[in-house]
């Protein structure tokens, strides 16, 4: 397969938008979409999800305590 590397926008019904015609016709195609992401909203639905997932309840048992604050040495990396 051969790489074409476009722009363009997905519109408020769901179509895809290219910024400028392509010289390709008639051809069937696959089309991989990249999306940016907004790197603070996804970090802080992370860790929501992280927070509220019950997966993660165990942790909250006394026996996985198992460190303290005298544990270790600090790092001043």
């Amino acid at each position: 397969m051969k790489a074409i590397e476009v722009t363009g926008e997905i519109d408020n019904k769901g179509v895809l938008r290219l910024d400028h015609p392509l010289k390709v016709r008639d051809k069937k195609v696959k089309v991989i979409i990249l999306v940016s992401e907004d790197e603070e909203l996804e970090d802080k639905q992370w860790l929501a999800a992280m927070t509220n997932n019950p997966v993660f309840d165990f942790l909250h048992e006394e026996q996985e305590n198992i460190y303290s604050l005298t544990d270790g040495k600090p790092s001043h990396d």
